[in-house]
């Protein structure tokens, strides 16, 4: 589980770069228009051009001025539309706690409403002692429409053992292999964050309160079975790649 936390970080960090250096053709109208997308035809009388909504333009050469590769600007964020999002951080808890860091790695799919709404449904997995995945709704609300902007968030969902049903104790001194059987349980998470969007993607750093319930079925030689319930009561600290 350290290693595959390890390489989820590093291509969180590999892919954030890549995209945010990420150009586009633009068309140059002599009529001061700029259109950006990708040539996908030219010849003698005309130019054909795609933008990333799909849209196809046919211009006569005469139109255009120039076709060059460059970033577009940028003048607000995202007003509407389907987005994709991968994030990654910990769930920090108090020193005495049995496991002070539980790494999280979250996908999500989303949808963006009038700029401000985003409504999202995620997935992934978490380590609390034990591998689960969780699934989730979230609500994000940012506060402004600018390219560096606060927001606000509430998830709700469940998290699910990955394990299987049941594994066999580590108690070096036990007489019997006693059998624990993992269940999740609900996930809450209530925070806030900063997100800095740039053409049509954006990074995010959030931090938010995180409480989370697990439970684990003992099965002991000859007794009936016993169940131990854990609540964690967690800050947690992500960054996220939006596209």
């Amino acid at each position: 589980m350290k290693k595959q936390s390890a390489i989820v970080i590093m291509l969180i960090f590999i892919i954030f770069p890549l995209a945010a250096q990420k150009t586009k053709e633009a068309l140059y109208l002599k009529n001061g228009s700029i259109i950006y997308g990708r040539l996908i035809e030219a010849n003698e009388t005309q130019y054909k051009f795609k933008t990333s909504d799909g849209s196809l333009f046919v211009y006569s050469i005469p139109e255009v001025e120039k076709i060059v590769n460059e970033t577009p600007l940028f003048n607000g964020r995202k007003r509407s539309g389907i987005g994709f999002a991968i994030e990654g951080g910990l769930l920090v808890g108090a020193q005495s706690s049995q496991y002070k860091s539980p790494f999280s790695f979250n996908i999500l799919g989303n949808v963006t409403v009038n700029t401000k709404n985003i409504i999202g449904l995620g997935s992934g997995v978490e380590f609390l002692g034990q591998p689960f995945t969780p699934l989730f709704l979230e609500y994000k609300y940012m506060l402004t429409e600018r390219k560096t902007a606060p927001f606000i968030f509430v998830r709700g969902g469940k998290l699910f053992h990955l394990n299987g049903d049941s594994q066999k104790n580590d108690y070096v001194y036990s007489q019997y292999n006693y059998e624990k059987s993992y269940e999740g349980g609900g996930s809450f998470t209530i925070g806030t964050g900063i997100s800095w969007a740039k053409d049509d993607s954006e990074t995010y750093l959030s931090f938010a309160y995180r409480n989370v319930h697990t439970s684990y079925t003992e099965r002991y030689y000859n007794t009936q079975p016993a169940t131990y319930k854990t609540a964690y009561n967690r800050l947690e600290i992500k960054f996220g790649l939006e596209f």
